[in-house]
């Protein structure tokens, strides 16, 4: 666990008590602060009687209080306790925060930190790989696995590399990365915002906590993430300030089997950027590259059977996230011209009314099978494009597309949709697919083996 100095007799009060609240309430405890704890289920609370103060922030009196910390999942633009920690004048800060105050009792080391609409996961899992296979001691937090305050403090000479949500980003003040990078930039989370540009302007944040002599790094394709980058590099204070188009890797990217379409080479020239900054050399990332296995969830091969391939990219819950997926698998040659080859299953509680992002890439799809509640809608758009199935559950679905699948194509899940109106998660909806698919391997292999 991460302890500081900075936290000890000065008084916290923590809003939220998932993982990452309790996290920091153990790492403020552990360095010697008072800790006002809350959260609306019994549970927690009752895990912490008799160590902090039980009392919600809102209604309580924050008087003398440091800071209150608060999950990124708390909307500040609507929460009471926006208001009531700006009336005592008290910041709203999150764990991000909390490690950014702690880094000075932490051994020599660096941080990078990843942002971006899409892609962030895949591309902070690949930066610790490579630095993982040049030996550079690493923990991965933030936005993805552990919460970094309950995870043991790296030895001198490591890279703490974080993927930064826009929430976790609107909680922190004083992240001063090492390397900094914005992948790309699309409308989502708007709920949260006021509009598209106050979104993109709370990914821009990170950059303005950036120091001097230190690193920028951007991906290319948005107008936004455009914007943000032309403004850095007007910096003089930085040390680099690098837009990343993957241009030198096209050769490569063949070799790399978990990170094949175009968006894939845009996070990977981003990783390249970021370790590149951080000293390891071509050859060191040039043989580690191949051996990137990605994640679960986003463009996840779940198995190869008959010449099928099925894809799991259960994390693209929005059109802009689903279309390069559908992008990574052009039409295959046939003796009649391109033949598509995708059987796309998409669906659930849609965040937008289009498939704009994803209209480029139609073509690419042979069938559509259609679930949850944007099932029928998408249905609509995509009718004059591709043949439809109005499939409506993914176990329907997934059975209709295996049954019309051909030798070379590919099965995917990219429901461009979150996946709440089925599941509980991203992570529960792509489960279930991989099941659903083994299940179905298995019978027809055990039909086969009885005929």
């Amino acid at each position: 666990m991460i302890v500081s100095q900075a936290f000890a007799g000065k008084r916290y009060a923590v809003l939220g008590l998932a993982r990452s609240g309790l996290t920091a309430v153990e790492s403020l405890l552990a360095s010697g602060a008072h800790v006002m704890a809350w959260d609306n289920r019994n549970e927690p609370r009752e895990s912490l009687e008799g160590r902090v103060e039980l009392a919600d922030p809102v209604s309580a009196d924050l008087t003398g209080y440091e800071a209150v910390v608060v999950s990124p999942g708390v909307p500040l633009n609507s929460h009471p306790i926006a208001q009531a920690a700006a009336s005592a004048g008290v910041p709203v800060i999150g764990d991000i925060e909390l490690f950014a105050r702690a880094r000075a009792d932490l051994p020599a080391h660096r941080v990078v930190g990843i942002t971006g609409t899409n892609g962030k996961s895949t591309t902070t899992s690949l930066v610790a790989h490579l630095l993982r296979s040049a030996a550079v001691p690493v923990t991965v937090g933030g936005n993805i696995g552990v919460p970094i305050l309950g995870q043991k403090p790296l030895p001198p000479g490591g890279v703490y590399v974080l993927e930064l949500s826009s929430y976790q980003i609107d909680l922190t003040q004083s992240l001063d990365c090492d390397v900094a990078a914005l992948l790309n930039i699309t409308p989502d989370h708007l709920d949260r915002y006021d509009g598209f540009a106050a979104y993109a302007a709370a990914k821009a944040r990170l950059f303005d906590m950036l120091g001097a002599g230190h690193v920028a790094v951007f991906g290319t394709g948005d107008a936004e993430t455009d914007a943000i980058a032309q403004g850095q590099l007007h910096r003089s204070d930085l040390k680099a300030c690098i837009v990343a188009d993957g241009a030198g890797l096209v050769d490569q990217q063949p070799n790399w089997p978990s990170l094949q379409g175009p968006h894939n080479l845009q996070n990977a020239a981003v990783a390249v950027a970021i370790v590149s900054s951080l000293g390891l050399t071509a050859p060191q990332w040039e043989r580690a590259l191949p051996t990137f296995r990605g994640l679960p969830h986003r463009m996840e091969r779940v198995a190869e059977a008959g010449g099928v391939l099925y894809i799991n990219d259960s994390k693209a819950t929005n059109p802009a996230s689903a279309a390069p997926a559908l992008a990574a698998f052009p039409p295959s040659p046939g003796p009649s011209g391109p033949r598509p080859r995708i059987h796309w299953i998409l669906g659930g509680l849609p965040k937008e009314d289009t498939l704009d992002d994803c209209k480029p890439w139609f073509g690419n799809v042979a069938a559509a099978y259609t679930i949850g509640d944007a099932g029928p809608a998408f249905a609509e758009i995509l009718e004059p494009y591709t043949h439809v199935n109005r499939s409506e559950m993914l176990a329907g679905a997934v059975r209709e597309a295996m049954a019309a699948a051909r030798p070379g194509d590919v099965v995917m899940l990219s429901p461009a949709c979150a996946s709440f109106d089925q599941f509980r998660d991203f992570e529960a909806r792509g489960d279930q697919f991989r099941q659903i698919v083994e299940a179905l391997l298995e019978g027809q292999a055990a039909s086969g083996g009885q005929g």
